[in-house]
């Protein structure tokens, strides 16, 4: 048998084991394929972190309204229900200063006919405002949340809406969480090429994938990243895609 033909097998027999034993190698992690670029062999893997984070901020906003077929008395009567308002959140602990009241919006809703065709005669004013409270203080707002439409007893037409729950340490987490998703795809990748009776090279790239918050114990996730904000308890997943040389 000529030299050519050796050396022609051995590559063969050697290209047989590699694939075989990442056949294997998938079979156990998952998320991982071999690949030949430029005459040279590659493991290109995924790598992933989890963990679990509680909401550090709580943003809340509810929103109250005031109608008059005159549009000073609705402003009056608005201005008198955010007063009401102010009150009441104040009553509840909550400082002044974390009060934040929005632009007031006005909507003029005109007199229709019974045919249903509107006139330009104006049939009153209604005039709309939200309020905001931004704060550590999860437990104090949640409750506020819940309890706020106590004001309707007072005169108020006031809507609670859902708060939201975010983590303001999230950018200092994410490169922990990537650097934890390296190191897991480094794993995978030398359980490849051990399986495959190589050793692995260095790494050539790491492609960040997108990172997924979401409520605990979700299997729910976003090609473009998810970021739940209604979930006070949630977990939060990095991915990364590397490629590393495998080493003959």
């Amino acid at each position: 048998m000529s030299e050519n033909k050796v050396k022609i097998i051995a590559t063969i027999s050697l290209a047989t084991i590699i694939v075989i034993g990442v056949i294997v190698s998938a079979m156990i992690l998952g998320n991982s394929i071999i690949e030949v670029k430029g005459g040279s062999n590659s493991i290109i893997v995924t790598g992933s972190a989890k963990q679990q984070i509680t909401s550090d901020l709580i943003v809340w906003t509810g929103s109250f309204d005031a109608k008059a077929p005159v549009l000073q008395d609705a402003y009056a009567q608005l201005e008198t229900n955010k007063n009401q308002v102010q009150a009441y959140l104040i009553k509840q602990g909550v400082p002044a200063d974390k009060i934040v009241f929005s632009s007031i919006n006005t909507n003029i809703y005109y007199v229709t006919l019974p045919s249903g065709q509107y006139t330009s005669q104006i049939d009153y004013y209604d005039l709309y405002q939200t309020v905001t409270i931004s704060s550590e203080e999860i437990d104090q707002i949640t409750e506020i949340s819940r309890n706020a439409t106590e004001l309707i007893n007072e005169g108020v037409q006031f809507q609670s809406f859902a708060p939201q729950y975010l983590y303001t340490k999230i950018a200092d987490l994410k490169v922990t969480m990537l650097a934890e998703a390296t190191k897991d795809a480094k794993k995978r990748a030398e359980m490849i090429a051990e399986n495959a009776g190589s050793s692995l090279g260095g790494l050539k790239y790491a492609d960040m994938g997108v990172i997924q918050i979401t409520p605990l114990y979700s299997n729910e996730i976003s090609d473009y990243g998810m970021n739940d904000t209604y979930s006070l308890e949630k977990e939060i997943t990095a991915v990364v895609h590397c490629e590393f040389k495998i080493a003959r």
